[in-house]
């Protein structure tokens, strides 16, 4: 077997050196895996995706009716994306990435969920700072500032508590999570990727914002340890209120 490294791009961006490779991986008969690194800490691999995918699984899972429109923070190589994609009651979706290689990639077709994402007319990747949005903005739609959304996913920082960018720590207060809450409908929901167990702290956090708040563990295998490793996914659920269904005409609707 040969051994395959190929590095895609290499790019500076404000966060530091951004690399997107793909090699062979000798311990899984040569799949090609594709791999990003920001300075010389690995970001992502294509092997392990299955948290991302069950980040977007379970956020709509909570979710009721059809028309949704959602948010995720984080594009990276596509996986959370793709999965809210697959949900036939997505009306749009809006990725948000701060760092622009990320998304040329996409665009360019040069990781493999790339063309999937880019050709769908229900998907716009947007370059924006997600947590800037989220907490100095009325809206993440800055070209609607009072839309709201369904639900809104997050994969950017490893946990609630280790940060991609220190700027990022005031999103993980209460202050920064009920700026967030505002955007989402009654019922709304928002779920968080960790790389961490479930943090006791930060699911009482997220109950003094919204009504109900759990944490699932997502296990898969890890051929480097010949055993299991786990993600955490929290999803938490606002107040349902006088609710809407995504969709349906409200009596003021019909008057206009």
């Amino acid at each position: 077997m040969t051994l395959v490294f190929e590095e895609l791009d290499f790019q500076k961006t404000p966060l530091g050196e951004i690399s997107l490779r793909r090699r062979s991986e000798p311990k899984l008969d040569g799949e090609i895996l594709y791999e990003v690194k920001l300075n010389d800490e690995f970001l992502m691999s294509s092997l392990f995706t299955k948290a991302e995918i069950q980040l977007s699984r379970l956020g709509l899972a909570a979710l009721d009716g059809s028309e949704l429109d959602i948010v995720v923070g984080g594009l990276g190589l596509g996986y959370t994306a793709v999965a809210a994609l697959e949900d036939p009651s997505v009306r749009s979706l809006m990725v948000i990435e701060v760092m622009e290689p990320v998304i040329n990639w996409h665009r360019r077709g040069l990781v493999p969920l790339g063309e999937k994402l880019s050709s769908d007319p229900r998907c716009r990747l947007i370059h924006a700072d997600f947590f800037e949005l989220a907490v100095n903005y009325s809206s993440f739609d800055r070209e609607d500032p009072g839309k709201l959304v369904h639900a809104v996913l997050l994969d950017i920082d490893h946990s609630p508590g280790h940060w991609l960018n220190s700027g990022n720590s005031a999103f993980y207060t209460e202050q920064g999570l009920k700026k967030l809450s505002a955007k989402l409908h009654p019922g709304g929901v928002f779920g968080l990727w960790s790389n961490d167990p479930p943090d006791a702290e930060f699911t009482h956090l997220l109950e003094s914002v919204f009504q109900t708040s759990e944490s699932h563990i997502v296990t898969f295998p890890n051929p480097y340890t010949g055993g299991e490793s786990s993600n955490t996914v929290y999803v938490a659920h606002m107040d349902g209120g006088d609710r809407v269904e995504p969709g349906a005409e409200t009596d003021d609707s019909k008057k206009k």
